[in-house]
């Protein structure tokens, strides 16, 4: 999981009108819709049967608020989502519509519950002895708390004794501070497992690369387009990313093997370790007196994407179907139901083990069938063009493409073992695209036959081509509208024939943007409940990557941060325009900078001003005062606005 509300402090996202004359499939696209229904498994109805199962109820607001009265999500966005499949829609992608738009609490097994639709994940609530065990308490606060409130509304009002993180994304530890207080956590009423490395990677994954990572996760999950059968259909695993506050208390015990075992408030848990699966930290767990199995996130009602288009590191397809495997040999004769953080609970042991099998199959023969095609000579965009899961794995529905898809898998798991460069040396050091652009436009006679081109392309059912010819005007020249116009068209009717709703998303958000180019109006800004829980050094890192070389050129800066709450001492020095950080020594500086870390955090990543620290004497600075306004103006703002990525 992963994403501007992700990733980021999550606000109101200002949703874009579907303009008229983007309602209409075109012929070329309403048959090859048509087409593609031929080829699905309709008489398999197991999904919908599955996805209604142990209904109880939900909340009678569909609406649900933060503190300011601000909706953080709408049960009822995709209420449309009923009947026979648009035009304008992939029919397999409706048909997966229908079921992921179902919301509320639901009974799983005898102690064993699940809340689902309130957020793009799943929480689950394991009943204790005494009280609650919440596993993946959803992205943001306020879903989080609506979420225990509907459970509390029919199991009575039982305290949460502990909350389990199955892996590093912020889906599925956002919303903690919605069900526990840090208070409780810190003495001790509350326990937070997690597997190891998780405090590591859930900042890595979600802070790092965090600008890049939420402008490309607004492409991924829609969350600026209009809900509709013109617009977003929901996030392939879920409906949308809830919107709110994104909070994190860290784990209070990790777990460090498979077969490690630990008893929750009466409940007895075996746990599995599957790191550089679907996150970088992740854990299943059996519960044996339940006959209960948690697959996280590595079995889902779709197959998943071994690399994101938001952006991540590579996964490993093939230790992902290594560890559903060895979910099997360790669980699978004692399974008598399976949950997972997103989607809908299997029952009875041989239905559990067809489904794990061809799952990890499908996980198998994508990594196999990738690196043979590879070791044949053929690039990624080759292998993705040839590539296709053999009639007895792609007939599952839970194989289809609705989140991640053969095609980008196969280039991910061309890239994890070869990386970008194809070794075709026309590519080693190839233009940019605007530069290659102005080149192809020119050999192609002028902006206007590369446009007419295109528009015969567009005329013929060939979005692909449409989209490529016109994109090269565009990035020639970004104020031709005719081109511009043309792009959002083809983005759109792709869009309305994919099966995978982050391509969809992905092709009407471009379509958007090909209309519109987005302006400052939507900065991204810091979770800083995120940031305040990572360690100091970390932090650091954050700065590291923010040196803007143009302000720190000529700059030698060494200055001494202490923050005396946590009995941290710290030199920083900016030379080269190089930020690097080491415990605070013998060596010289040019200040030492006092101050509680948590005004170190607002400064620098929240924007207080440092004058108004000292001021106001929460800050106290030792010798050249200069030096930390020209250390902090040297870095680029914590807040970035939009940038543009199907225009120049």
């Amino acid at each position: 999981m992963r994403n501007q509300s992700v990733l980021l402090a999550c606000g109101a996202i200002l949703l874009v009108p579907i303009p008229a004359e983007a309602q209409q499939a075109t012929p070329a696209t309403i048959k090859a819709n048509a087409d593609f229904s031929k080829t699905l498994p309709w008489s398999d109805e197991s999904e919908t049967a599955l996805a209604e199962r142990g209904f109880v109820a939900t909340r009678a607001d569909p609406l649900i608020k933060d503190a300011s009265g601000k909706v953080v999500m709408d049960l009822s966005a995709y209420d449309f989502a009923t009947g026979k499949a648009p035009d304008t829609v992939n029919p397999s992608l409706w048909r997966h519509a229908t079921l992921l738009h179902k919301h509320g609490l639901f009974k799983v097994a005898p102690k064993l519950w699940q809340v689902r639709g309130f957020d793009i994940s799943t929480m689950s609530v394991i009943e204790g002895a005494t009280g609650l065990i919440i596993v993946d308490p959803l992205t943001t606060r306020e879903v989080a708390a609506a979420a225990l409130a509907l459970v509390r509304e029919h199991l009575g009002n039982r305290p949460v004794v502990a909350v389990i993180y199955t892996h590093s994304h912020a889906d599925h530890f956002g919303g903690v501070k919605g069900v526990v207080s840090a208070a409780d956590v810190a003495s001790g009423k509350v326990q937070i497992i997690a597997p190891a490395g998780f405090m590591d990677h859930a900042i890595s994954e979600n802070l790092t690369a965090g600008p890049a990572m939420s402008r490309r996760a607004a492409y991924q999950f829609g969350t600026t387009l209009a809900r509709g059968p013109s617009g977003q259909m929901g996030a392939g695993i879920g409906t949308a990313v809830a919107q709110g506050n994104l909070t994190l208390i860290a784990p209070t015990n990790s777990i460090v093997r498979t077969g490690e075992t630990m008893t929750i408030d009466g409940v007895r848990f075996e746990f599995q370790l599957t790191p550089s699966t679907e996150a970088p930290a992740e854990m299943n767990f059996f519960l044996p007196d339940l006959g209960a199995l948690c697959l996280a996130e590595n079995a889902n009602v779709t197959m998943h994407n071994i690399l994101p288009p938001r952006g991540a590191l590579v996964r490993d397809s093939k230790a992902w179907s290594d560890y559903l495997s060895e979910s099997l040999r360790l669980f699978g004769k004692r399974t008598d139901v399976m949950f997972v953080s997103h989607g809908w609970p299997r029952w009875g042991r041989a239905e559990i083990a067809t489904y794990v099998g061809l799952h990890r199959d499908a996980y198998q023969y994508l990594h196999d069938q990738s690196v043979r095609l590879m070791n044949m000579g053929l690039n990624g965009a080759e292998i993705a063009e040839t590539i296709a899961l053999p009639e007895v794995l792609s007939r599952q529905w839970y194989n289809h493409g609705y989140y991640g898809t053969m095609r980008h898998n196969a280039k991910a798991v061309y890239q994890r073992y070869l990386g970008w460069y194809d070794a075709n040396p026309v590519n080693l050091n190839g233009w940019p695209p605007e530069q290659a652009a102005v080149r192809y436009v020119k050999a192609l006679g002028g902006p206007v036959r590369t446009l007419k081109l295109a528009q015969i392309a567009y005329a013929e059912g060939d979005y692909r081509w449409s989209a490529e010819l016109a994109s090269r005007i565009v990035f020639a020249n970004k104020d031709d509208k005719p081109a511009r116009e043309l792009l959002a068209k083809s983005f759109e009717q792709m869009g309305y024939q994919a099966e995978s709703m982050l391509w969809r998303n992905m092709y009407l958000t471009g379509a958007a943007e090909a209309r519109v180019t987005p302006t400052g109006a939507a900065s991204t800004t810091v979770a800083l409940d995120l940031i305040g829980a990572t360690e100091t050094t970390q932090l650091f890192d954050l700065l590291s990557i923010r040196v803007d070389p143009a302000k720190a050129v000529g700059k030698d800066i060494a200055v001494g941060f202490i923050f005396p709450e946590r009995k941290e001492r710290w030199r920083v020095t900016l030379h080269h325009s190089v930020l690097i950080h080491e415990p605070l020594g013998d060596d010289p500086v040019q200040a030492t900078v006092t101050m509680p870390r948590y005004a170190f955090l607002g400064m620098v990543f929240n924007g207080t001003p440092p004058a108004t620290l000292l001021v106001s004497g929460v800050m106290k600075i030792e010798g050249d005062v200069t030096k930390l306004q020209a250390l902090t103006s040297s870095l680029m703002p914590a807040a970035l606005t939009p940038f543009p990525i199907v225009t120049p």
